[in-house]
């Protein structure tokens, strides 16, 4: 295997993916302002999948014009709620609100990658998983949050699938990798299909 592929993000989990999946690669987080865009976004009436898309995009642009001869991937993930498109809580308070307005309801995770190569995009999926979050007590939610607050809060939705935050759901449809962050499976087959990864 003989490409460059440049993750245009600080996400050790995503990295933690590709590594693991035998995809060599390096991390170079694209600096852009996420909330500006996304209000921008939103103004424009864009729905949680045409935003989740744009700023991944927005993110494999920013570095490919660095990166000329290599493929750039950008990614993002929005969670679509009952109230529309979430961010990650900035304080205890903001992630037990969360909590408990997705708590006995359905919500979507969202995740975008897109590649470039060449500043220009070849390639780009939108996964989509969706979850059901069980009717846990308050008191549940207050000893889940003394336990995971704040590691949670670089997360939207104020939990990690991935560590204690399976005991919130009761329910989830779609692969584990796009709820972590990154189409993983839809990438590999990309990567193959191109001739990058042996087949």
């Amino acid at each position: 295997m003989s490409f460059e592929l440049v993750l245009a993000s600080a996400s050790q989990i995503r990295s933690d993916m590709l590594r693991r999946a035998g995809i060599p690669h390096r991390s170079e987080p694209a600096r852009i302002d996420e909330s500006a865009a996304r209000a921008g976004l939103e103004a424009e009436g864009a729905g949680p999948r045409d935003l989740a898309d744009a700023l991944a995009e927005m993110k494999a642009r920013k570095l490919a014009a660095r990166h000329p001869g290599a493929l750039v991937l950008g990614c993002d993930q929005i969670l679509a709620g009952p109230d529309g498109v979430m961010a990650k809580p900035e304080t205890r308070a903001e992630a037990a609100d969360q909590l408990r307005l997705l708590r006995g309801t359905r919500h979507q995770l969202l995740s975008a990658a897109v590649l470039y190569e060449n500043a220009e995009p070849v390639w780009r999926h939108v996964g989509v998983a969706r979850l059901v979050m069980r009717d846990f007590s308050d008191a549940f939610l207050d000893a889940y949050l003394d336990r995971n607050w704040p590691d949670v809060a670089s997360s939207v939705g104020a939990y990690k699938l991935e560590e204690e935050g399976v005991r919130l759901f009761s329910r989830i449809e779609g692969d584990h990798f796009t709820i972590l962050g990154l189409p993983l499976l839809e990438l590999v087959s990309y990567l193959t299909l191109r001739g990058d990864l042996p087949s």
